[in-house]
């Protein structure tokens, strides 16, 4: 016998042998029917593989992130099998699950394939589907598994399986297809009831270009009709909110071939956008105790080779700035972290003195590669709200707990409800990817799950994702389309104070060395507007809005009592324009509407009478006449109730 134990923490025995299916079966015949991957020990496994020890199980259906992995790598293998019969000589290489679906690479040879193939290739998957084929892994030698694609004169999966050792090499079957995998699969084909191609692209085997090219064909797929209509609906809505899109209609930001890729340029009214976030977070900060500190956009290469930067990114930054000096060199800053550390050596600190909290819009520069880069979400320049807490261990778990505090006033104010936090720790398994001691490591992993439980957090724990100086807690937000962004991230850092030589002298009037927190609410300027904009799709918060509102007159003849109303307005301080072009009243409207005004102030005969404006609320409509004064308090009133007071 042996002994299983599920999540719940229930422990049961089966004879061995007895397979993830059947103790879903010993649970109830519901689940049995919607499981579709397991893990056991922490190892992906087949619902069909036999236990033999004891260990822990947890099995998946299509609602966990898991098994719809095993759902769509399954997908992968499917559509694999229908290319090989359609496009005979074909060289399959890799098919991996992603976020939101699964690709193949593809050697078509002298085949050409496009989105006008989709349709047949469609069609042959859900044929296979309805087969209901099992998914059978079987372990296979090596000398085996060699011959087999060297029989086939498919050279890629020749290269993967000699960087494998013997006795690790495993393949699929399913109906007459066999493929070199790892596993994680769903139990049969029956369960794919709705599948689509996506689109296709070109990809270097291996992701080197100095390696041959080989077709990309991106798919979905899903266990019910319905599902992949909705998801095809939340695309569609996607592309209507796309940052680049909106961005373009609204007028915030702009590229330019000529200043370079990945570089945004800020138009006026982004320009105004970002500094009313700025000054929105710097006068939280400032209550929060933060001290605004500026930086050089580079530094001596020296610097970040001290902070471990260079070691680490040195691939991912511009090439160094040589001067005439002989062997100068300067980097364009890749992080702001190694400059903060040197504005806090620049003076003795006690005890008594922390902690000193550093913040700075700092812009950073790094070169992504250009195939990555993509608006304002990846760029090459970007600015960083970022601030670094230098504070006594002691004061660690105070200082941590009030950045959380920070960071959820940020999402409150900006209309993210819907997150998770994540900690993210370092790989037991893997040290060399980071530095510092484990003694180190294991304070501040354990600082920062304290914190997330006694702040009440809803946070999950991956190991592997940590930074390569210390853990992180990562906020991961949820925005009006499900669509999960990592928004906002507090570090905790015992390395970087031991590279730079930090001090503070102590009550017992010995040097000892501060921690430091990194922090950044917002993560980067850019990313963030661009996610806020497909979020609200342009509707900000009213406070955020570039303009508050639009004031439309009826005809040219009211241009003065436009001006007026727009000075009153500004003596209430709300953000307006107005429209006095020989236009009809609807097409101004509409106009207004789509240009996502939140209030519309109508004027004409009447209102330049008695003193009044005509409002009109987007999506809303008319909500009555009124002086400017009761409209000002309108907008006040609703600012409020959004933007609240940062209470420390």
């Amino acid at each position: 016998m042996i002994k299983v134990s599920l999540p719940d923490g229930s422990i049961k025995e089966f004879e061995k042998g007895a397979t993830p299916m059947d103790v879903a079966n010993s649970i109830s015949s519901g689940l049995a029917r919607n499981v579709i991957s397991a893990k056991f020990n922490n190892n992906i496994v087949e619902v069909s593989t036999p236990l033999t020890t004891d260990g822990s199980l947890t099995l998946f259906t299509w609602k966990d992130d898991e098994g719809k992995k095993a759902f769509w790598h399954s997908t992968s293998h499917v559509m694999a099998q229908a290319i090989e019969e359609m496009y005979p000589g074909s060289k399959l290489t890799i098919g991996p699950a992603i976020e939101n679906g699964f690709y193949y690479d593809v050697d078509f040879g002298e085949h050409k394939i496009s989105e006008n193939d989709f349709k047949k290739i469609e069609e042959r998957m859900l044929q296979i589907a309805r087969e209901k084929h099992d998914f059978k892994l079987r372990e296979v030698s090596k000398a085996d598994a060699l011959s087999y694609y060297k029989e086939q004169n498919n050279q890629f999966k020749v290269e993967l399986i000699e960087n494998l050792e013997d006795g690790e090499i495993t393949f699929c079957d399913h109906s007459n297809f066999t493929d070199l995998c790892r596993g994680g699969h769903i139990p049969n084909t029956g369960f794919i009831k709705a599948v689509k191609l996506m689109s296709v692209a070109g990809a270097y085997w291996r992701g080197d270009e100095n390696n041959p090219q080989l077709t990309r064909v991106y798919g979905i797929s899903f266990p019910k009709q319905k599902e992949l209509k909705e998801y095809l609906a939340l695309l569609e809505e996607a592309k209507k909110r796309d940052h680049r899109k909106l961005g373009k209609e609204l007028q915030l930001f702009t590229f330019s071939q000529k200043v370079g890729q990945g570089l945004p340029l800020w138009l006026p009214k982004g320009a105004a956008l970002r500094e009313r976030l700025e000054d929105f977070l710097k006068k939280a900060q400032k209550k929060a105790g933060y001290e605004m500190v500026v930086s050089p956009h580079i530094g001596q290469k020296e610097l970040y080779v001290t902070s471990g930067h260079y070691a680490k990114y040195g691939e991912d930054s511009f090439q160094p700035i040589h001067t005439p000096n002989e062997g100068e060199e300067f980097l364009l800053k890749p992080m702001n972290c190694p400059h903060h550390c040197e504005i806090y050596n620049s003076q003795s600190w006690s005890y008594r003195d922390l902690p000193k909290r550093f913040a700075e819009f700092g812009t950073v520069y790094r070169y992504e590669q250009s195939g990555e880069l993509h608006g304002l979400t990846r760029v090459r320049g970007f600015t960083q709200d970022d601030a670094h807490i230098f504070c006594t261990p002691d004061q660690l778990d105070e200082e941590f707990k009030k950045v959380i505090d920070l960071t959820l006033y940020v999402f409150d104010s900006l209309g993210f409800e819907n997150f998770t936090a994540q900690v993210s720790l370092r790989d037991p398994e893997n040290k060399e990817k980071y530095i510092g001691s484990d003694d180190v490591w294991e304070k501040a992993e354990t600082a920062i799950i304290n914190a997330a439980k006694e702040k009440g957090l809803n946070y999950v724990v991956e190991t592997g994702e940590a930074a390569f100086y210390g853990p992180k807690l990562d906020f991961m937000v949820k925005d009006a389309l499900g669509r999960s962004w990592q928004l906002g991230t507090i570090q905790v850092d015992y390395n970087l104070p031991e590279r730079f030589e930090l001090t503070y002298k102590g009550s017992d009037n010995e040097t000892h060395r501060p921690v430091m927190i990194h922090r950044a609410p917002f993560g980067s300027m850019e990313r963030f507007i661009a996610i806020l904009l497909e979020h609200t799709a342009g509707n900000f918060p009213l406070w955020l809005m570039p303009e508050q509102a639009m004031v439309l007159s009826i005809s040219e003849k009211y241009e003065k009592y436009a001006e007026k109303v727009l000075t009153l307005l500004e003596n209430n301080e709300i953000r307006a324009l107005a429209d006095n072009r020989n236009e009809t009243i609807g097409k101004k409207i509409r106009e207004a509407e789509m240009n996502k005004f939140p209030y519309m102030l109508i004027i004409g005969e009447q209102e330049k009478e008695d003193g009044t404006v005509s409002v009109r609320k987007r999506g809303e409509g008319d909500i009555g006449t009124m002086p400017v004064e009761d409209f000002a308090e309108i907008i006040n009133n609703e600012i409020k109730k959004t933007l609240k007071t940062f209470k420390v």
